[in-house]
């Protein structure tokens, strides 16, 4: 009877786990053809940015149009299903949380939408002008006549800004990894060296080979490490203590017991 209660309940599990899966899809399908009539207004704005004071867009093939379309309605549909999908996550982990665990986790919703949203932002006013002004320089010193199809400059832009938006998720990452108790902040504090290299090699990779740019974006990159290693200290004497407490009651009861 066990066995048949376990399965029945692994059934469940996928039907929810579908149920949750199929209100996803069906929310982004309707953004992504929501973003098909923001997505005028939307290249009107990108095309009124200073990163463009020099650049023509052109089209090279016959089905660049509609591409640009469906790549900026996608990323439309990407960015305000994101905060839907993570609560479609939390509300299937939830029933397995304390009371206590569900208040304290719904937070890590909204925080990481809002910290999601500022990486874009930091990528699309700081890190990708910073980009744009590089490339037109070295047209400059070749003396050649800069020509930028439209497809190709959005598929640029957005390889560019979304991961790093996912980058300055960090924080959060580390937080609730700390709170189940995967990482600990002197693991984090062990590996610095080692993370500051990473990041460092990623603030070079993504930047124009020079100084101030790479600072611009190395500087925030390390600090949203050194906030998530801050953060990971407070959760982590947070969890302690209540892992002590848990540890008294237990033994509270097996002294009652006795």
């Amino acid at each position: 009877m066990a066995v048949e209660d376990k399965k029945m309940s692994l059934l469940g599990h996928l039907k929810e786990l579908r149920n949750r899966l199929i209100w996803v899809a069906v929310v982004f399908v309707g953004t992504f053809i929501l973003g098909f009539f923001i997505t005028p207004d939307l290249i009107d704005f990108f095309r009124s940015s200073p990163a463009m004071e020099r650049i023509d867009w052109n089209v090279f093939n016959v089905a660049d149009a509609i591409m640009i379309y469906v790549k900026i309605a996608l990323t439309i549909a990407f960015v305000v299903t994101l905060p839907f999908i993570m609560f479609q996550i939390w509300q299937f982990v939830a029933p397995g949380l304390t009371k206590k665990e569900r208040g304290s986790t719904i937070w890590f919703i909204p925080v990481a939408f809002l910290l999601f949203v500022l990486g874009v932002a930091f990528g699309y006013f700081i890190l990708f002008p910073m980009v744009i002004k590089f490339l037109l320089m070295i047209t400059d010193i070749l003396d050649v006549n800069e020509m930028f199809g439209m497809s190709q400059y959005f598929s640029f832009m957005f390889k560019l800004i979304i991961p790093f938006g996912l980058l300055f998720e960090l924080p959060v990452i580390i937080v609730f990894l700390t709170k189940i108790g995967v990482i600990t902040p002197n693991l984090l504090v062990r590996i610095r060296k080692y993370a500051y290299l990473v990041l460092v090699i990623v603030g070079v990779s993504i930047t124009p080979p020079d100084f101030i740019s790479d600072l611009l974006v190395i500087v925030p990159l390390i600090t949203l490490y050194e906030v998530s290693i801050w953060l990971s200290r407070i959760f982590a004497r947070k969890r302690k203590a209540r892992l002590e407490r848990e540890s008294e009651v237990f033994a509270e009861e097996i002294s009652i017991e006795k």
